[in-house]
């Protein structure tokens, strides 16, 4: 027989891998000595946020819809969590204004920097939710 909670642990277990890859990209990217790509890095700190919230929700059984707002995310987890990674709402613009020319703003390092902080935030709040961790 198929364990459903198994079910939802391994797919909770996929977001995290996902959110850890965007979170190395951004710190990777960081340490380059020239050319540092700011506001990638801000993109992938975004998406690492974005992603343990999402992981959050999977364990969770929410459901949620298709969309990089992590207020909204943040919302459907709860007001205790919400007020706990509110901060983390700053990240969302970073999610769409980074990547095409007709809408990008200039990413700073020290913004590039916080997002990051911000994103580790999440993740270890979150972690720390997981019971299997």
């Amino acid at each position: 027989m198929n364990d459903p909670r198994k079910n939802i642990i391994q797919k909770a277990k996929s977001w995290i891998k996902f959110a850890e890859e965007d979170l190395r990209m951004a710190e990777h990217a960081l340490k380059l000595s020239s050319g540092c790509p700011c506001r990638l890095i801000a993109y992938h700190a975004q998406q690492c946020a974005e992603k343990y919230i999402k992981a959050f929700l999977v364990f969770n059984e929410i459901d949620f819809p298709y969309t990089h707002n992590i207020r909204k995310l943040l919302l459907l987890c709860g007001k205790d969590h919400f007020s706990a990674l509110e901060e983390a709402e700053i990240l969302t613009p970073f999610a769409v204004t980074t990547r095409y020319p007709s809408l990008d703003e200039d990413v700073s390092k020290s913004e590039a920097i916080y997002a990051i902080k911000i994103a580790k935030i999440v993740r270890e709040y979150i972690r720390n939710m997981f019971e299997w961790k």
